[in-house]
């Protein structure tokens, strides 16, 4: 037990809601061993932030409270703890990263001072030393010109930036273990593949033990040495990254892989694949049911050429223009650029790209969400750029946006009902008396019951709301829907009942996706063609297999090479800490790019010309 940095044992945690007990963790024991990598995994409720959150009593109580158990830490019981001696231990001894960068951060204050606060906390610095010790520190997690960021505000930061302050104050008094609450879900893969670098590095160079909570199984297989797989507040499973990923013995943990989409599983299949033993009305909380092998079940070729296709952009251009405080314009962002693509009926075109690549804005030029600057956009074969307002209403009809966020994008104050339906009764696409028949139907073709119609967005759960958020859209009967990272923000096994859902809807009513996402393995297993953007273009477009299997561009095998796989073997053998992020696309107003095609590899692949 010499080898121990911090023991969990027997704790149990639960929750007192309006009189309601929830035990959110029972029973739980664990360690971490020195200079280890401790990965605890599972779904959404199975306890792991609640567990995290406990070793440093951040449990709110109330209503939270820990009920039994210790948290045993260089002799002394943590649950026990005054505290005075618990603000001792958090920051300087154990230290935490928290999910979401964006609100961790005070965003009144600089970033030196947020670091040299805790140092300050902690130590007896002054207010040069403290500063002096917070630029080593940004030195050290790779920030680049730290001196100028000492100065700078979170809001002036990239998302990978941020996350890397926050592990900069995280490691400022040099803990001797960091936990690390999914800092990298929110990330893209580059930038993800530079914490994850960044977080083993730093740990060979201080010897401290991480804690690693996460639901990214290809995120466990990079960085874990052993794993801990959660269910329901229980620990399932323990066992080596190994042994989890190659001979795992729960049912559940079995389930948790068969569901994880990888790159390379695609190889050699031209058409997309569902996964296999779904099902479709599980929610959070419940068992995964799959506990086959990652199978993958092909989806019918139901891809119909036409001429004009479905769906035609062509040199499409958003920009928007930054001014001063006096109204001047003093910039403009080239937020798309040039972008000309096509969809066909029933099919599916993937478009990839970091964070600030344009990809989102694009998919809100099409339907003028967003207002283009310049270009086409013909909805079969008609050209709708020049449209009124009152023109659009009836296009858009045919045309649906599922949107990343679930929670935000329902109305809280309306039933899942009337949300469902307002877009029916706007566009009387059946009479009022067929329109509760109509709801019913399409509530149970997305795997909701009809007995939740009258519930509220609170009531349902994160899969569920996505769920409303594809009822809403298939309300109208639209040809095309435009997901704009439908299923980034949800757990691995509702992910994959959610693009299965989405594959039998295109199967069933010959639906055309425009299907937006940073997510390469999702990517690959539902697109029929792939689009790769940076910096507002297309740099690369073809066929899923041409694309993947065949990548050309620089940028896209820089995406590739990024991407976690969820085994273990394939582990990335040499640190490769890269400080690159993308460029800015804001503009001097003066700025105008050069027109550049893209050039034929071969039939259907196509890249734009690089140095």
């Amino acid at each position: 037990m010499n080898n121990v940095a911090l023991e969990v044992k027997n704790l149990s945690v639960e929750f007192n809601v309006r009189g309601k007990i929830t035990k959110a963790v029972s029973n739980v024991s664990w360690h971490v061993n020195k200079g280890e990598t401790l990965a605890i995994v599972g779904e959404s409720g199975s306890g792991k932030s609640v567990s995290a959150l406990s070793i440093l009593k951040l449990i709110p109580d109330p209503p939270g409270k820990i009920t039994s158990g210790s948290i045993n830490f260089q002799g002394a019981n943590i649950v026990e703890s005054s505290d005075r001696e618990i603000r001792d231990i958090r920051g300087k001894k154990i230290s935490m990263i928290f999910q979401e960068p964006m609100t961790s951060l005070n965003p009144l204050m600089t970033i030196g001072k947020q670091i040299s606060e805790v140092l300050e906390r902690h130590y007896n610095l002054s207010k040069k030393e403290s500063y002096e010790k917070a630029k080593k520190i940004l030195d050290l997690v790779q920030i680049p010109d730290s001196k100028r960021w000492l100065n700078g505000y979170p809001h002036e930061m990239s998302g990978g930036m941020r996350q890397r302050v926050m592990i900069a104050m995280a490691l400022v008094c040099e803990p001797t273990i960091l936990i690390a609450d999914e800092p990298t879900t929110a990330l893209d893969v580059t930038i993800q593949a530079q914490i994850l670098d960044l977080i083993k590095k730093l740990q060979m160079d201080i010897g401290m033990s991480v804690v690693f909570i996460t639901h990214d199984m290809g995120v466990v297989a990079e960085i874990a040495d052993r794993v801990i797989v959660m269910l329901r507040g229980e620990k399932v499973e323990e066992g080596t990254v190994s042994e989890i990923f190659h001979n795992p013995k729960h049912p559940y943990t079995k389930a948790l892989l068969s569901v994880v989409p990888k790159l390379g599983s695609m190889k050699g299949r031209p058409l997309p694949a569902k996964f296999s033993n779904i099902d479709v009305k599980r929610a959070e909380g419940d068992d995964v049911v799959s506990t086959k092998k990652n199978e993958l079940i092909n989806v019918k070729d139901n891809v119909k050429k036409t001429d004009p296709p479905i769906l035609e952009v062509e040199n499409l251009t958003t920009r928007f223009y930054i001014k001063s405080g006096f109204g001047f314009k003093k910039g403009k962002v080239h937020a798309v650029e040039g972008v000309g693509l096509s969809l066909q009926e029933g099919e599916t075109l993937g478009i990839v790209g970091e964070s600030g690549c344009g990809k989102s804005t694009l998919g809100k030029s099409i339907v003028r969400l967003v207002e283009p600057t310049s270009g086409k956009i013909k909805i079969r074969g008609k050209e709708i750029i020049s449209l009124s307002k009152n023109e659009m209403f009836s296009i858009r009809k045919d045309v649906q946006i599922v949107f990343q966020d679930p929670y935000s994008s329902l109305n809280p104050r309306l039933t899942a009902g009337k949300i469902v339906s307002e877009g029916m009764r706007l566009h009387k696409v059946c009479k009022e008396e067929e329109l509760q028949e109509r709801l019913i139907k399409i509530f149970e073709r997305v795997g909701l019951s009809e007995f939740q119609i009258n519930n509220y967005p609170h009531e349902f759960s994160g899969g569920q709301r996505q769920r409303i958020g594809i009822a809403r859209a298939l309300s109208l009967s639209p040809k095309i829907i435009i997901a704009d990272e439908a299923v980034s923000a949800l757990d691995v096994s509702i992910q994959a009942q959610v693009v299965n859902l989405m594959m039998e809807l295109q199967e069933e009513y010959g639906l055309s996706y425009l299907f937006i996402s940073h997510d390469m393995a999702v990517i690959e297993r539902v697109c029929h063609r792939v689009a790769v953007m940076y910096l507002g273009e297309i740099v690369e477009l073809g066929s899923r297999g041409q694309v993947f299997e065949n990548p050309q561009h620089p940028y896209t095998k820089k995406l590739m090479k990024a991407v976690p796989v969820a085994d273990p073997n394939l582990r990335k053998r040499e640190l490769n800490i890269m400080t690159d992020e993308i460029p800015s696309a804001l503009k001097p107003m003066s700025y105008e790019p050069e027109k550049v095609d893209l050039i034929k590899i071969e039939e259907g692949h196509f890249i734009k010309p690089y140095l």
